[in-house]
């Protein structure tokens, strides 16, 4: 069996473009994978595109194989998009792997340990916020807002949720996003008394709505520096957060806040292969290390996985992508014993389960594992060529 050859598709999801890599092979099983080109990875189809010349002709089989030939196009640039571009490769090698074998894709590296993913609803009420007219809610527009949208998640079964700081101006709610978006704390991501207040505010909400046993995060990305994260993790610290999630690139910063903390750090969504871990565990800065399996690739994100292990670190997947990308963030899940929890977008454009042949089942909180070989769910290219990719002008 060979590579024969490949496809791009994208898809119109609201505010950003679903994608997704098909491999066909010379004696027909077909891979998919899912990536994401719209949000912070600009050209990464190209370099795609660039990367499967080296693929086409080679057995799927093989996968170490072609990690090798696809690292060796990649010495002088390793990381960023290139990586994106390799596990968007492997991702789907595995799928043709998994049916070729007729086993699911956690099948192939020891069996799963589960199959009920607990997961967390995230960008709760953000999105709501942000972009109520594509997702097809009522608009989220005050901190009584916010907690009603706390009394869905209790109310659909959900255990957990993650949401983003907004803060009032003018009566309304905004989202604040200094470290993606030109706005207020844009470029210098200085903390103040108000964002503080803001951050405590938004988090009191989601404690009223959700009630006290039932797990929140705040997720505040690239939007402070050291000293802005501590103030922040202050804060928040009395509604008893699961993790305050956030992003630096330094490892003994996250330390520094992790030490001091009231809360749970969880961080690394941005990090890239074993090497750009490797400071964050030697320097204790996680309490849960927030690997991408989309950016990493399947069996990159199970070394990682094992490597978080030996300093008795916890993992879960960042996942905020469409129904493909969350079964293979499920495989993941059910394949490494040290799992935490499953990120999950709940909102979304209406036509989000029209695209895949399997959309996401819940029960209970729980994430039921896609059954059938490969990844369980397959794109539907009648549905992706439905919804081409459009420019919105809507906040990301």
């Amino acid at each position: 069996m060979k590579i024969k050859s490949y496809e791009i598709f994208r898809c119109d999801a609201g505010w950003r473009t679903f994608s997704f890599l098909k491999l066909t092979t010379d004696t027909g099983p077909v891979g998919w994978s899912e990536y994401n080109e719209s949000f912070g990875s600009p050209g990464l189809s190209g370099v795609i595109e660039n990367l499967m010349t080296s693929v086409i002709g080679m057995d799927p089989m093989e996968l170490e194989l072609v990690n090798a030939v696809l690292a060796t196009k990649s010495t002088q640039s390793r990381g960023g998009v290139v990586r994106q571009a390799i596990a968007a490769i492997e991702n789907a090698l595995l799928d043709i792997k998994g049916k070729a074998l007729g086993v699911p894709v956690y099948q192939l590296f020891g069996g799963k340990l589960r199959d009920r993913i607990p997961v967390y609803w995230s960008h709760c009420g953000s999105y709501r916020m942000r972009n109520p007219d594509i997702v097809g809610t009522p608009p989220v527009k005050s901190y009584e807002d916010m907690m009603k949208v706390g009394e869905e998640v209790r109310r659909r079964g959900f255990t957990a949720c993650k949401t983003n700081i907004a803060i009032e101006v003018d009566g309304k709610l905004r989202a604040y996003r200094p470290g993606f978006v030109v706005g207020k704390g844009f470029p210098e991501r200085n903390w103040d008394a108000f964002i503080a207040r803001s951050a405590a505010r938004t988090v009191e909400a989601f404690r009223q709505g959700v009630g006290p046993d039932i797990g929140i995060m705040l997720d505040t990305n690239f939007h402070f520096r050291t000293e802005g994260f501590k103030r922040i993790a202050e804060a928040v610290g009395p509604a008893r957060l699961t993790w305050l999630e956030l992003d630096v690139h330094d490892p003994k910063s996250i330390a520094l806040i992790r030490r001091d903390s009231p809360c749970p750090i969880a961080s690394g969504e941005t990090l890239l292969e074993r090497r750009d871990f490797r400071p964050y565990f030697e320097n204790y800065a996680f309490d849960t290390a927030i690997v991408d399996v989309i950016w990493n690739g399947f069996y990159e994100s199970l070394k990682i996985a094992a490597f978080a292990d030996v300093y008795e670190v916890n993992v879960a997947p960042h996942n905020f992508y469409g129904h493909l990308a969350s079964a293979i963030s499920a495989h993941f899940c059910a394949a490494v014993p040290n799992f935490r929890i499953m990120e999950i977008d709940i909102d979304g454009v209406p036509w989000r389960d029209e695209i895949v042949d399997n959309p996401a089942v819940f029960e209970n909180g729980d994430y039921i594992l896609p059954k059938g070989p490969g990844w369980g769910v397959e794109p539907n290219e009648a549905g992706l060529r439905k919804h081409p990719p459009k420019t919105y002008n809507v906040a990301m």
